[in-house]
């Protein structure tokens, strides 16, 4: 087999294949797991369905991979920037029943805002890369990343305060499998860290088995009645949301450049993430999916294990797809506590922040420059203290428009970076 190159890592592994495909797909579902418990709340939180949303979380991961040439270890999961449009749009009816009639419309608007992306692509190929990335260099992109983790972790804390000794647990296995271990112990610290806890919940009797004995064994992910709609006043309202999440893309791609070493702005190129993401939107949404992004979770699992090869993911799509056509499998997933959910993300989001201040680091941003640390304070306040507060609302007409923190953070980190004197 043609030998890859090599990570500076203990492991020291690129080509995921060298491990064999056993090692593989245990890889690939490590990274699944990762991905599950965020991609499935944003349909519960919409009234979209679970099964559409993991089958297209999967179909746009590939997708992904192909218009990258396979070069991005990144995975497509539901966005949460979204959902203020989703609440604009179709509301949730009483007793928190999905709001039917109005679900596909929003999907059109969510289809369109994929398209923005797509719009955004073609102007970056067109003027190149530098001329785009020149507005976020890693003064700007770092403290995002750092932010990125950050606003997660309260969701991991949420998580764990539902039982503290299984989350405590699953930490501690983690970090103890990561430090110590060797070989494949130390590659797949989060699939030895489930598996344990989950069998000690068992043991405590936390574990409630009613998501799998209420599901199918198999179904069909799709329904036709879901299948996006258009209206325009409903393209008003979500489109916008664009223009923030294509920033938190970026903030992505430049977290896992940060991780694996390779500079995936520049190859593959921003244009084919940005096309990658976009039409990987469009069509989930087309189908009666959420939005996608490139998720951070995934991010986090590449810095713990330093395994790098897109193969992974795109094994971990492969799950998601499979998964989709048996809820029964999903509602096992489901029967996981949300306590080792927690455990696990904690160690995740911490290692996103992680590689934030890792890239400031390496990048040789001189805080000696009042400038640089008024532009990485006010990112790393906006994008904490907005979020607190759940966002900016305001109209513009009689659209109402909310942008998130991380979104406020992003373009006042960008546009301090232009108007402040020293910028190199």
């Amino acid at each position: 087999m043609k030998q890859t190159q090599k990570s500076d890592s203990p492991t020291g592994i690129y080509n995921v294949l060298e491990l064999g495909w056993p090692k593989a797909f245990i890889l690939g579902l490590q990274h699944a797991f990762a991905m599950f418990g965020a991609t499935v709340m944003v349909p519960m939180i919409t009234g979209l369905s679970v099964t559409t949303t993991l089958f297209m979380a999967g179909l746009g991961t590939l997708l992904f991979h192909f218009l990258t040439k396979g070069k991005v270890p990144a995975f497509l999961g539901s966005s949460f920037a979204f959902l203020g449009g989703y609440a604009a749009v179709a509301p949730m009816l009483d007793g928190n029943k999905p709001n039917t009639e109005m679900l596909p419309y929003a999907c059109g608007g969510v289809l369109v805002a994929g398209l923005v992306y797509v719009l955004f692509s073609a102007l970056i190929k067109f003027y190149g890369t530098e001329k785009i990335m020149r507005f976020f260099p890693p003064v700007v992109t770092g403290p995002i990343i750092i932010c990125i983790g950050l606003i997660l972790i309260p969701s991991a804390i949420n998580n764990s305060k539902t039982n503290w000794l299984l989350a405590g647990l699953a930490l501690v296995i983690i970090l103890t499998c990561n430090i110590f271990g060797r070989g494949m112990i130390k590659i797949i610290p989060i699939i030895i860290s489930v598996i344990t806890t989950y069998i000690v919940a068992i043991c405590m009797g936390k574990v409630d088995f009613s998501s799998i004995t209420s599901s199918s064994v198999i179904a069909v992910p799709l329904e036709s009645s879901a299948f996006a709609k258009f209206d325009i006043s409903a393209i008003i309202s979500i489109m916008p949301i664009a223009l923030a999440t294509m920033m938190e893309h970026i903030g992505d791609i430049s977290a896992i450049s940060a991780t694996t070493g390779k500079n995936y702005i520049k190859n593959p190129g921003l244009h084919r993430t940005l096309l990658g993401d976009g039409l990987a939107t469009s069509l989930s949404a087309f189908l009666g999916g959420p939005a996608n992004t490139t998720y951070g979770e995934n991010t986090g699992v590449l810095a713990l294990t330093k395994v790098y090869d897109p193969l992974v993911m795109q094994i971990a799509a492969c799950f998601a797809i499979i998964i989709s056509f048996f809820p029964i499998v999903g509602g096992f997933i489901k029967s996981i506590p949300m306590a080792i959910v927690g455990g696990v993300s904690l160690v995740l989001y911490t290692m996103i922040s992680w590689i934030g201040v890792r890239n400031l680091k390496e990048q040789n941003v001189d805080f000696k420059k009042v400038r640089n640390v008024i532009i990485v304070a006010v990112i790393i306040i906006s994008a904490l203290g907005i979020n607190h507060i759940n966002g900016i609302t305001f109209h513009v007409g009689s659209v109402v428009l909310n942008l998130s923190g991380l979104a406020v953070a992003s373009l006042a980190g960008i546009i301090l970076n232009i108007v402040l004197p020293g910028n190199e």
